[in-house]
């Protein structure tokens, strides 16, 4: 009877043990989480702020602006505007050639 004592005592002080862990760690992943969350807060009012920063920034009289002081850029006119011809094109002649060519292949 005095070693089912001691066996149901050790049982009894582990199961103890083991209750203090856990109720130990059940308390640290609560406090995590709620700093988890707080973080969270933080970032969405933050990406919040910088959505409307960028609306803000990328007006288009503001990009205009920052074009023309920053960059040196100015509207397009006709009198500064360059047109770009498209290269000559081939003879009729060289271009049955070419095709029967690549026919006979």
């Amino acid at each position: 009877m005095n070693r089912v004592n001691v066996l149901l005592l050790m049982v009894l002080m582990a199961s103890c043990l083991y209750l203090v862990r856990v109720s130990y760690e059940s308390r640290r992943l609560y406090a995590e989480v709620d700093r988890a969350q707080d973080r969270q807060h933080q970032l969405e009012t933050e990406f919040g702020r910088l959505q409307t920063e960028r609306q803000a920034q990328a007006t288009p009289s503001r990009v205009e602006a920052t074009a023309r002081e920053k960059l040196g850029m100015r509207t397009a006119t006709p009198a500064i505007t360059q047109y770009v011809g498209l290269p000559a094109v081939r003879s009729a002649a060289a271009a049955p050639s070419a095709s029967a060519t690549a026919v006979s292949r």
